[in-house]
Formats: C-alpha cells, structure tokens, sequence
C-alpha cells in the first residue's frame, strides 16, 4: 500500500522565538514539492505560542481551517462577530468561504500547543461561519471521536468538504480498525503522544503517516497514545 512517512526531525522549522512552527506539509516559508499536500489536506502545522503572543488580524477565503487545541488557553475573535477563549480538547473550524478576517493570541500563562489543519473546500464562496466543540479526554478514552465531519450535528463540528477528522486516546496494548468512508481514498495519521503502529509502519510522537488507496487501516497502540486521523478524497 503507498504510504508517506514524516519524521519529527525531517518537518519543516519557523521559529520567531515566540512562535514556532512545525510543518509536516508545505506552508509559508517552508517549500518542499514533495509534501505539497496530501489529497485536500493542504497545511499541518504543529504550532507553539508564547504567553501574551498571537496572531493579528488577518483574512482568509475559500480554506476549511480546524484547530485542535492541545494545550494552553488562546482567544478568538473575528469579523462574524465571536470573542471566544479555547483551551485543551477544544475543537474549531472557520469555513472561510467568500472570506473573514480573525486574530488569536495566547491569554494565559502557559505556552499554547494547537494543531492548525487547512482543508480544500468543496464548494467556493460560501457564507463564512465559524463553529467551536469540546471534546474532553476523560470522555474519548480507549475510542476513535469524530470532531470535524461534513455532516451537520450536534456531537461534531462540520466542514464544507468530504473529510473526516478524528482523535484518538487510547491505552497501550488497544488495536482498531479504521474505515474510511468509500467516497475518499487517502488517510493521514499524526501522533501527539506515545507511538502507534499503522498497517505495520511504525509512528512515534510528533510523526505522520499518510497511506491512499486503502478503505481501512490497522493501528496498534505500542503505548498510551494521543493522535488523529484525517481522511479526504484524493482530489475534488
């Protein structure tokens, strides 16, 4: 089955002291053609935020971009008119669509860890909207939580494309089974914490695996593991 490993060493690096970035695909300054994406999946960015730093305003259009809090308190506001504040577990997406503009910075003590995902969309120019979940880890224990799907609902956030976000926290030992939904044909694999094994590849933390042409992969626990799994079509 083809596959595409990321080591944690091998992403690519922007660290302005009080941001650092860690790019498993292609985005901003880091340009590597042979991880210019993977299906609709166009930015993965493990991103640190220092105390009192953050993002100003700034635009977007025409992106599904879902952030996956892992630590550490951050802010929201944007053009919609949302003032939020996410901590760990917290889950949101902005459907960009004909555009909006937003700010994010760190408010607490802590350095802030999130995961920044963008995803093709698969309608352009819809209205903006954006949507925020919390997703406790006592509650996702030993099982695979949808949080991102392009179903509406109330258990979920949705996103305007074909694609499946979810996270896993499971303990040592714990094996399942994933199937993808028969319209996409590629799935991507990250691991926060512990170490997997995907159809018989190894995964340590802070690694990706990404596989296509595939309808179910096999993952064993090799340790008490947090980690998500991403499926979109190939292309639109």
């Amino acid at each position: 089955m083809p596959h595409r490993l990321t080591r944690a060493h091998d992403r690519g690096l922007k660290d302005l002291g009080w941001l650092q970035s860690n790019f498993s695909l292609s985005f901003g300054p880091y340009a590597n053609p042979e991880r210019a994406g993977f299906g609709l999946l166009r930015a993965f960015n493990d991103d640190f935020v220092q105390p009192g730093k953050g993002f100003g305003l700034h635009a977007h259009a025409n992106m599904e971009i879902i952030s996956i809090m892992l630590a550490g308190r951050m802010n929201h506001i944007d053009s919609l008119g949302y003032k939020e504040e996410v901590g760990a577990d917290w889950v949101q997406i902005m459907s960009a669509g004909s555009g909006l503009r937003h700010e994010e910075h760190n408010v607490g003590d802590d350095t802030v860890n999130f995961l920044q995902i963008w995803i093709e969309p698969k309608l352009q120019n819809v209205t903006p909207r954006y949507q925020r979940r919390h997703f406790p880890a006592e509650k996702r224990h030993n099982q695979l939580t949808t949080v991102v799907s392009n179903e509406e609902g109330t258990a979920h956030c949705w996103i305007n494309q074909n694609a499946k976000l979810s996270l896993g926290f499971y303990d040592a030992g714990q094996q399942l089974t994933y199937s993808l939904n028969p319209l996409n044909k590629c799935v991507f694999i990250f691991v926060m914490e512990g170490a997997l094994t995907v159809n018989g590849q190894a995964v340590a933390q802070r690694e990706s695996l990404g596989l296509w042409e595939t309808s179910e992969v096999q993952i064993s626990c090799e340790a008490e593991s947090k980690f998500i799994v991403i499926e979109t079509p190939i292309n639109h």
